[in-house]
Order: structure tokens, then sequence, then C-alpha cells
């Protein structure tokens, strides 16, 4: 997913942050917060923090885009 999101960036000068969460509790902690009553429950997990809207486990480019709200 990281070739994606490095695309993304690229294509459409956005910033995706990232999080390390293996490592990490606090940013773990945000995840399982942003996804509180979701059934996502894994990794990778994006949020969108515009639009409220998650990606939950890998995605091809166009749901990516979609997500980022390019597209």
């Amino acid at each position: 997913m990281m070739e994606l999101t490095d695309k993304l960036m690229k294509e459409y000068s956005i910033e995706v942050v990232r999080k390390e969460v293996w490592h990490n509790k606090e940013n773990m902690a945000l995840v399982e917060k942003l996804d509180e009553g979701s059934v996502c429950g894994g990794l990778p997990y994006y949020y969108n923090e515009a639009t409220k809207q998650t990606i939950c486990g890998e995605a091809d480019y166009e749901e990516l885009k979609q997500w980022a709200g390019v597209n």
C-alpha cells in the first residue's frame, strides 16, 4: 500500500499521514478510536479527516483516489 499512497501523494500533491501502530500505543489507540463502532479492526486502516471516510485493509488505486477525494 505504501507504493500506492506514495503515487497518490506525488500525482495529486496531497499528504497521507502514516502512523506506526505496532510499537506505538498512542497511534494504535487513535486507530481504535477512529474505528470505534466499525467492523474493521485491522490494518491497514485509512481515515480521511475531511470526509470521515475510511478504508479497511488493502485497496486498489482507484479506491484510494476516491477515498482521498481526487477521483
